[in-house]
């Protein structure tokens, strides 16, 4: 038992080594993206020598993969023909604000079962498992300890996949980002990108000299897929009042970011890039390529064109939007009033909080770093982990519809005397 344990912490060890190590481990095939090594090894075997593998692990009664695009980078350990446990590790240390991340694909033998443990360090259980595959779904039962350290799940005979949100990966941004050039007459560009070489895409919608910029982010944070879920709905809403010219494309401009950390999705990180880093903290110093792309790009800006507005999807617990504080504007606070005041209940399925707080200078956030550079409202738009799908897209359908009328009543409260 011991030895088990002192092969976990020292996984756990590795993946706190950050980008370096886990490109070292990469390229010896050890935690690589499509690995298909297996182990083979008997129940018998596994208990003589049980030490993890990274790979996957296969048992009489079937088998576990981490060989896909958001698969979590996980140990695997066979306890039985029936049973084995998932280490879940965060990729960085220390974990902020832990999003314990898991995916895995599976099949069973045929009159198989499989019960999996998912073990977490760093953290406590947080998503409920979503499955989808070939099988019975009511067969699935998930049981949480009441420490949070771990839950054991019981897989539907058959095969499937089984993750803490949806898989929304690159391809559903592919789809995405030209679907909104489609409805918004946008322009697709690429802004920079990511450590592995992946794109960090945008569209523009407006005119490239419309004087009002209103910045659009989303999946900094790579589990947090109701935020994304969001934002999509909210920027689908918005390319098509562009469209229908109930946005003037003349005066206001959209740069939508879908998904801005590719690589951490991509590679299953609960929460930082490749290089190891939350980007969600590197805001001004723009070390990390992910979020240099966009400073860069704001940087080369017309002189004519300034930002607004700048939201921030991402997911937490529960519904809430964080706002600034103390140090708002008389002009941030009539947006906010004309904007989310008063609408906390107005969606159905949806209710949400509006939590003002104020600026920590120097944590390197997306709020504080627009709210500072541009004294504009700068808003963390959290959806709750669990909330509704169909909620969540109809109160952002919703808010976006509301978005451009309170951004003029903002505009007109600056030309005030």
């Amino acid at each position: 038992m011991k030895r088990r344990v002192w092969h976990w912490r020292g996984l756990a060890a590795a993946a706190a080594l950050g980008a370096s190590a886990v490109g070292a481990l990469a390229g010896m095939g050890a935690i690589g993206m499509g690995t298909a090594a297996l182990a083979q090894s008997s129940p018998s075997h596994a208990a003589s020598t049980p030490r993890p593998t990274l790979s996957g692990c296969r048992t009489a009664q079937g088998s576990i993969h981490f060989d896909f695009e958001g698969a979590s980078r996980s140990a695997c350990h066979v306890e039985d023909d029936r049973t084995v446990s998932i280490l879940i590790t965060p990729e960085h240390q220390p974990p902020i604000n832990p999003s314990p991340w898991y995916a895995f694909r599976y099949r069973t033998a045929e009159g198989g079962r499989l019960t999996v443990n998912l073990r977490y360090i760093g953290a406590r259980h947080r998503y409920a498992p979503k499955w989808r595959g070939r099988g019975d779904p009511a067969a699935l039962s998930v049981a949480v300890a009441a420490d949070g350290s771990a839950a054991t799940i019981t897989l539907p005979p058959g095969e499937g996949v089984v993750s803490g949100q949806p898989l929304v990966t690159a391809a559903h941004y592919d789809r995405a980002l030209k679907q909104l050039v489609t409805d918004g007459g946008g322009h697709r560009q690429v802004l920079g990108h990511s450590h592995d070489g992946r794109p960090v895409e945008a569209v523009r919608l407006g005119n490239a000299d419309a004087p009002h910029l209103v910045v659009l982010l989303g999946r900094q944070h790579p589990p947090e897929v109701t935020g994304a879920m969001a934002m999509d709905a909210f920027s689908t809403a918005i390319a098509r009042l562009v469209r229908s010219r109930g946005i003037d494309r003349t005066r206001f401009q959209f740069l939508i970011v879908p998904l801005l950390n590719p690589d951490g999705v991509a590679r299953g990180h609960w929460r930082a890039n490749l290089g190891g880093v939350d980007l969600n903290r590197d805001w001004g110093q723009f070390k990390q390529p992910e979020t240099r792309a966009v400073g860069d790009w704001l940087a080369k800006l017309p002189a004519g064109v300034r930002p607004v507005l700048m939201l921030d999807f991402h997911s937490t617990r529960r519904n809430t939007v964080y706002v600034q504080g103390a140090e708002a504007s008389a002009q941030g606070k009539a947006f906010l009033a004309a904007w989310l005041g008063g609408k906390e209940e107005a969606f159905a399925g949806y209710p949400f909080t509006i939590d003002p707080r104020d600026a920590n200078p120097g944590t390197g956030t997306t709020k504080n770093w627009f709210n500072a550079t541009y004294g504009i409202p700068a808003y963390t738009y959290e959806a709750g982990d669990e909330s509704d799908p169909a909620a969540v897209r109809g109160a952002a359908e919703g808010l976006a519809q509301g978005l451009v009328p309170a951004l003029e009543l903002m505009l007109a409260e600056g030309l005030r005397p």
